[in-house]
């Protein structure tokens, strides 16, 4: 069996350490699909909601943007055909252009989080996802909460979204 056959049965199957393993070994992390249209490998993890996978493969090369990102192979159109907001989220965070009025399943203020985020955080097609800078999250498992008033730490993400979307 080939390898890209290998990566994309990997992809299919959400296998993210055989991915890496099959891109380390060398096989490309842009295969053309059946039309000859770039991406199949990252087309498929955004249509299977494979967030961690989309990362991995946009870390190592796989783009982003297609030139007209309406086209029904594009990252970000597979994701929204998937009904994979997760993905929708992380490609606006990597760069992804999303052309107007192109319905994400995303409320505006997840969008312009999203696009802060990138902004902020320096998020880029070209820089993978373990890099030194990307920033650290601590995961804090609450047991009973029930009641607990979030809204504070949303609205200092949404002002600072707003502020960075000011400048």
């Amino acid at each position: 069996m080939s390898a890209a056959i290998d990566l994309l049965k990997a992809i299919r199957t959400g296998r993210l350490q055989e991915v890496r393993a099959l891109l380390d070994s060398g096989t490309p992390v842009e295969i053309h699909d059946g039309r000859g249209d770039p991406g199949l490998p990252l087309g498929v993890a955004c249509f299977m909601g494979y967030v961690e996978i989309v990362r991995e493969l946009v870390g190592r090369g796989a783009k982003v943007n297609f030139p007209d990102n309406t086209q029904p192979t594009s990252p970000l159109s597979m994701a929204v055909r998937g009904r994979r907001t997760e993905v929708v989220k992380a490609l606006v965070e990597m760069g992804a252009d999303v052309p107007v009025g192109m319905k994400t399943g995303l409320t505006d203020q997840e969008m312009m989080i999203a696009r802060w985020r990138g902004r902020h955080y320096g998020a880029s097609a070209s820089k993978p996802e373990h890099s030194e800078d990307h920033p650290v999250f601590e995961e804090i498992e609450m047991v009973r909460c029930y009641g607990t008033d979030t809204s504070v730490l949303d609205a200092d993400l949404i002002r600072a979204a707003r502020d960075m979307d000011k400048k």
